[in-house]
């Protein structure tokens, strides 16, 4: 079974499907974070300083390890998106989408013509030429998810639209920036950016698209995405482990 069925028949069950950010270039981190059991990795091309071959080798690592991978672009650009999407991703995030015209162009920018605009050019994706191309074609279009980022106010006004969006696969809360939009950066739990999150959330499930947050590690803010009805999360990531394990360390001995 492939990654990305395995993660539609998990939240088709109700189970909870979890990742984690991957920032730094080393791609070994991918490959134990699936051995450890998360279902995805989710590699941050926007934020973090990462080349294209740093991200395949994400990709490959994270596929040896069990896990699925996620890639996040750094702006809803069709020639930014299509050297990611030949590596073979299982899923593709666009950032700040704010309109039902912007969900197209980003839907349009991961479809081959007469459907969409994507350039042919597969590398990793076609098995580096050992696919036939008739197989690949015919199984392309359902082999990643196309994930909309919604993470602005104006995004939150034009939801509907965004999620009658053929060929939007998903949405991710980014709730940094959404709080950023109402002029209270990092305030997730001022009231209006509690409500607009509530109104994404009911929104997305009655649409019955996937809702996903992005988000560090906070056990309370999994149960609230839980109870709002997120099916899959990405939550912590290299960064945040390596320093919040060192500290525990350092707290530890220096207890002794």
């Amino acid at each position: 079974m492939d990654r990305l069925t395995s993660i539609k028949e998990k939240i088709q069950a109700g189970k909870l499907v979890l990742g984690t950010h991957i920032k730094t270039a080393e791609c070994t981190v991918a490959e134990l974070f699936g051995l450890a059991g998360f279902d995805f990795v989710w590699i941050d091309g926007e934020h973090a300083p990462l080349d294209k071959q740093s991200i395949q080798n994400h990709i490959i690592a994270a596929h040896a390890g069990g896990a699925a991978a996620f890639c996040r672009v750094a702006w809803n650009d069709p020639v930014l998106a299509k050297p990611i999407l030949e590596l073979g991703p299982d899923g593709i995030v666009f950032p700040m989408i704010k309109t039902g015209e912007e969900a197209r162009r980003a839907v349009a920018a991961c479809t081959y013509p007469p459907k969409g605009t994507r350039g042919y050019g597969p590398s990793r994706a076609i098995h580096y030429g050992l696919m036939p191309t008739d197989k690949y074609l015919e199984e392309v279009e359902g082999s990643f998810w196309k994930i909309m980022q919604i993470e602005d106010v104006k995004a939150v006004e034009n939801l509907d639209e965004i999620l009658s969006v053929e060929g939007v696969d998903a949405i991710v809360v980014g709730m940094s920036d959404l709080s950023g939009s109402l002029g209270v950066l990092q305030q997730i739990t001022h009231p209006e950016v509690l409500r607009l999150l509530d109104v994404i959330a009911e929104k997305t499930r009655k649409s019955g698209k996937p809702l996903g947050i992005s988000m560090g590690f906070n056990m309370d803010m999994v149960k609230a995405w839980r109870r709002r009805g997120a099916s899959w999360m990405a939550v912590g990531g290299d960064y945040q482990f390596l320093a919040s394990g060192a500290q525990g360390v350092l707290e530890a001995c220096r207890g002794i």
